[in-house]
């Protein structure tokens, strides 16, 4: 008997890409676009966080705006293109060596 605890291997995980923004940011901005365009080509799961007024966010990634990661680890700061995030999603999700 299988419970409902299995998963149906056939069904691909989807990666998860979080994006760390704050108002006014216009590197923001333009991350968010590229964002869109990238899941316009590769599906994922997308959470936006606001950084905006929140202590401990601020003091981890605002000199660092836009942070994108990929399942949890930092893929990208300050700039990301489509085609890189693309990549990186059929990968780990680590920058390069």
């Amino acid at each position: 008997m299988i419970d409902g605890s299995c998963r149906d291997l056939s069904v691909p995980l989807l990666r998860r890409v979080t994006l760390y923004h704050a108002e006014g940011c216009h590197l923001c901005e333009r991350a968010l676009e590229v964002v869109g365009d990238a899941q316009a080509r590769t599906p994922f799961s997308l959470e936006l966080v606001d950084i905006g007024g929140i202590a401990t966010l601020e003091a981890e990634y605002r000199a660092f705006l836009p942070v994108l990661e990929i399942d949890g680890v930092r893929a990208f700061t300050y700039f990301v293109s489509v085609e890189g995030l693309v990549e990186r999603l059929g990968g780990d999700g680590s920058p390069p060596l």
